[in-house]
């Protein structure tokens, strides 16, 4: 194995053991020194890949983003725009608690992120590369004549905040908030929007 190749190995174990903590024990309560053990590494090996923890969230969430654009863009390919987001909707419904441990420490840091403006750039991209198939169904629906109440990203990143604020109502109040409620609400907001005569 080459050093190039060692270092990536090194690199992806360390991703990989950060996630486990941080989804299993949050941002903040998951330190560098537990994740080097975790990995099977000293601290020096994550300070020589990464610059802070920090950092290595941002990969963490890099290589979900990444994942979860490959899956997106499928679904949206093979069931067209409309249909693709209400089941990528529905999807992220059946999933559950199961990304649960994920959507808290998720929001965990973007908490963080808003009081480190020096974060929030990086942050910003990653989060729209995420986004980005969203962005272009919707506006592949505007193309078929659909009008939107604002233009694409604007229209995604409300969705995004509706379903985001649901999911914080359902780890808290399960009671109220059923794991499906945020795709049923988005599949009216699909189906209610006005289209052009015509098209």
């Amino acid at each position: 194995m080459s050093r190039v190749e060692r270092r990536e190995r090194t690199r992806e174990a360390l991703v990989s053991a950060a996630e486990r903590l941080f989804v299993g024990r949050g941002f903040h309560a998951s330190s560098v020194d537990e994740i080097a053990a975790e990995a099977g590494y000293t601290k020096g090996a994550v300070y020589s890949n990464f610059d802070s923890k920090e950092d290595l969230f941002f990969a963490v969430y890099e290589r979900r983003a990444e994942r979860a654009v490959v899956e997106a863009e499928r679904i949206i390919d093979e069931a067209g725009p409309a249909a693709g987001l209400e089941r990528l909707a529905s999807d992220s419904a059946l999933r559950g608690d199961r990304d649960d441990g994920w959507l808290a420490v998720f929001f965990e840091f973007w908490a963080h992120v808003v009081r480190h403006p020096e974060l929030r750039e990086r942050f910003s991209k990653i989060h729209d590369r995420a986004l980005a198939p969203f962005v272009a169904a919707t506006e592949r629906l505007e193309e078929e004549g659909v009008r939107l109440p604002a233009d694409a990203p604007g229209f995604n990143a409300a969705m995004f905040a509706m379903v985001s604020a649901l999911t914080l109502e359902r780890l808290t109040r399960p009671d109220v908030v059923d794991a499906a409620l945020g795709a049923r609400m988005i599949q009216c907001v699909i189906d209610g929007l006005p289209h052009d005569e015509g098209l």
